[in-house]
């Protein structure tokens, strides 16, 4: 491990997975430091941000953790369990919520949000008898929808491999959150068709983070992987 420089965790949101960065970690990794990609369970946002909290609590060293989308919303909660090694968050076309809040209430807070219109329920009843929804976005909906700057081709197989998260997670209500305690970057997608720009720049001003504006899609980590990746890099060195 880089003693030099904190190691960097990212945490995907909803209809993504950890190979949404991958264009981000080549980048910091150019940049020296540790890398560590997180699996999100995408299934309540308590559970998921205690799966965080633990990832983090095993690494020695001071922390980055970077959030995308409903990720935001996880490292928030995560980062105010408990762990002490956590140095600066990082949002990128991500939630912030204030307790109470859900990814919900703050998407529809602002008009701009197509994200309900594309959406396909799926139930799912578990091992245990309990039933949860899973939501997809539908797959012919899903570049326009998610990745309107990304190639067709590339926006193809994303639709094919998002990773569904539970309506439960998205209408799940936040603790108590972090971004209140530590020093925050928020990089807001002004082409964003989930999170509306507007309700991203209202959570960044809130939260007094340093603000980037980027012209990309909501999958602003695919497309514009190096200008994410240069508001990290920025954040590490101000919290080293």
């Amino acid at each position: 491990m880089n003693a030099q420089k904190p190691t960097v965790v990212l945490v995907h949101g909803a209809f993504a997975d950890s190979s949404s960065w991958n264009g981000v970690v080549d980048r910091l990794r150019s940049y020296g430091h540790t890398v560590v990609a997180a699996a999100n369970p995408l299934r309540g946002l308590a559970d998921d941000a205690d799966y965080v909290r633990q990832l983090v609590a095993s690494i020695e060293g001071p922390v980055v953790l970077v959030g995308h989308s409903y990720g935001g919303s996880v490292i928030s909660d995560a980062a105010a369990r408990g762990v002490d090694n956590v140095r600066a968050l990082v949002f990128v076309a991500a939630f912030l919520p204030d307790e109470g809040e859900s990814a919900i209430t703050l998407s529809g807070k602002f008009p701009g949000s197509t994200l309900g219109e594309a959406l396909r329920p799926v139930p799912v009843t578990l091992s245990d008898g309990r039933q949860v929804t899973d939501l997809y976005i539908e797959q012919d909906k899903f570049h326009g929808q998610f990745a309107a700057d990304v190639p067709a081709e590339t926006a193809a197989v994303m639709a094919a491999t998002q990773r569904p998260v539970t309506d439960a997670a998205l209408a799940e209500g936040a603790s108590a959150p972090a971004w209140k305690n530590l020093p925050s970057w928020v990089l807001v997608a002004t082409e964003d068709r989930n999170i509306p720009p507007q309700a991203q720049t209202f959570m960044a001003e809130r939260a007094q983070a340093t603000v980037v504006s980027v012209s990309a899609s909501h999958a602003v980590s695919v497309s514009r992987p190096g200008d994410v990746a240069r508001l990290i890099h920025e954040a590490a060195q101000a919290s080293a």
